[in-house]
């Protein structure tokens, strides 16, 4: 007898699977076999067609009413899957998590926060809709197997970020990373990390975590880091420059920060570590350096010039087009606070009783909270109200408009006052990367953690993740599409699977048409034929609230 042999086996979280093509015969009463063909090659839909025919061998003719052997169903979504992981690994990503089942699992839960952003729970779930088990070649998991993967994702972050880095960083003698740190406000207090800070997110009442994103030149991220939610900006500051020297092996950098990240004992701890910086200084600073005639006003115009004194560079320029939005939108509070002085007056004059000085302190208020109290003069009149216009304080509240001064101590010949003034501006890269995680596409927030490293390695998971939109939007420019919008498109291919008998043995890709067409060119991805079926068994422990069950 002559039939097909198929073994499975499971080794450190991946299944190996391979067929034999072996007969089977009676030699002097012992039932002795012997291999024809290792088929382990083929394919999935050519081994189902051996079994099919073996077992109709001696009438074939049956085989003429294949459509009661074979059946179609409707199969996972593999598009989306299928392009993230191919981007994953052009970017290195999948090497760097590693081919262990907590490797594999990890890059799910990057890939699941690109194609909805939800909980350890959602992400089980969409498992159960994507062919992510056929494509990362997963086994079992459940919502548990992904928490655990965060401890293991949290202990093995930074030999990730190192393998990530060395396999793309350039070999010249001075390399620039861009830092930058955010907050990111908390439902509820049990999170190990939440506290009170500065709340960027202008949510009174909630605690938050601090985030500190450093990147390389090209707004690439390299590390993240979460600090507890009470940590001021420049305290985050060092762990990055040790990061660079003992982690990342750096021994010549430039660190770019803010005029907020950057102060002198920053700058000490930069030139311990034999680094440079770019950074820029405050209005303060600026008529420091005027008053002890390091620069003067009149050097300020829309060319860069600069200026060096005991080693240090100072690139000075006036913005043009700022100066008008800044001119703009003065005219703008003086216009808002002209109406609410005249609503002021309206309502002095119908009602005899209304208190003046109750009316100033509501002007006063409204001035102070759009800060023009140093150019707008207030004062009342019998019962009625006016403004008046400083006009020597104005003049000196807008000396300063568009003005900005960048410092740095690196010398001439390393970098021109131009390539200084790129750098600085090369920021807003950084901010584009917290703009992506925490509000637009990618949404760091609700964390569903309480657990400080987990709460660390759903961030990683994020940042990573926020590497491959940056690919994508990249590979996507011309198209007129978003990364979301992309996704969405990407995710509506669906398999179709085939069943022999009642089971599935792979899932037929249709071929990609339109805009899903332009998606997979654009982003250099071809899509497979044929995806064989896992028939893993990917469920939640936790079920469904009756109350969601019937909405």
């Amino acid at each position: 007898m002559t039939y097909v042999d198929t073994a499975r086996k499971k080794k450190n979280g991946k299944v190996y699977e391979r067929h034999l093509l072996r007969q089977a015969y009676r030699e002097g009463g012992k039932i002795k076999r012997v291999t024809i063909a290792n088929i382990s090659s083929c394919t999935t839909e050519e081994i189902a067609a051996i079994k099919l025919a073996l077992k109709h061998k001696h009438d074939l003719s049956s085989l003429r009413s294949i459509k009661e052997t074979v059946s179609l169903g409707l199969g996972k979504s593999v598009g989306a899957i299928w392009v993230l992981h191919k981007i994953a690994r052009r970017l290195g990503i999948e090497k760097a998590l590693g081919s262990t089942k907590d490797g594999k699992l990890a890059l799910w839960q990057v890939m699941s926060r690109i194609i909805n952003q939800s909980s350890r729970l959602g992400a089980v779930r969409l498992a159960g809709e994507h062919a992510c088990c056929e494509v990362l070649d997963l086994g079992d998991f459940n919502e548990d197997s992904l928490y655990q993967n965060l401890d293991w994702l949290f202990g093995h972050q930074s030999s990730i970020e190192k393998r990530l880095f060395d396999n793309r960083s350039s070999k010249a003698d001075t390399q620039l990373f861009l830092y930058d740190v955010t907050s990111s406000y908390l439902e509820g207090d049990k999170n190990e990390l939440s506290d009170w800070g500065y709340n960027r997110d202008k949510k009174n009442g909630k605690k938050q975590i601090v985030i500190g994103l450093l990147c390389d030149d090209g707004g690439v991220p390299v590390s993240v880091e979460v600090f507890p939610g009470n940590t001021s900006d420049l305290s985050t500051l060092n762990s990055q420059v040790h990061k660079l020297t003992e982690r990342f092996g750096c021994s010549r950098v430039t660190m770019v920060g803010d005029r907020g990240m950057i102060k002198s004992a920053q700058v000490d701890a930069i030139r311990d570590a034999g680094f440079h910086y770019i950074t820029a200084i405050s209005k303060v600073e600026i008529e420091s350096l005027i008053k002890n005639s390091i620069i003067q006003l009149d050097l300020f115009h829309d060319k860069l010039v600069e200026v060096e004194d005991e080693g240090v560079r100072y690139v000075l320029r006036r913005n043009p087009r700022r100066v008008e939005e800044i001119a703009d939108n003065r005219l703008d509070k003086r216009a808002s606070i002209e109406r609410f002085v005249e609503m002021q007056n309206e309502y002095l004059a119908e009602h005899s009783k209304a208190v003046v000085e109750v009316a100033l302190r509501k002007v006063n208020a409204k001035m102070e909270k759009l800060f023009v109290s140093k150019w707008i003069k207030l004062f009342a009149k019998e019962r009625e109200l006016y403004l008046e216009i400083d006009k020597d304080a104005l003049a000196r509240e807008s000396r300063f408009d568009g003005c900005y001064v960048l410092k740095t101590d690196l010398p001439v010949e390393k970098a021109s006052k131009e390539i200084i003034h790129d750098r600085y501006k090369d920021l807003a890269k950084v901010e584009s990367a917290f703009r992506t995680m925490k509000t637009a596409h990618l949404e760091v927030r609700p964390v569903h953690l309480r657990l400080a490293d987990r709460t660390r390695a759903h961030v990683f998971v994020v940042m990573l993740a926020y590497m491959l939109t940056k690919e994508l939007k990249k590979c996507w420019k011309d198209l007129n599409v978003t990364v979301e919008e992309g996704i969405a498109d990407l995710s509506r291919v669906c398999g179709t699977d085939i069943f022999i008998e009642g089971v599935s043995y792979c899932q037929k890709i249709p071929e990609p048409k339109g805009i899903v067409k332009k998606l997979f060119d654009s982003a250099n991805v071809i899509i497979p034929e044929v995806l064989p079926s896992k028939r893993m068994n990917v469920t939640t422990k936790k079920r469904l609230q009756k109350r969601r069950l019937n909405r």
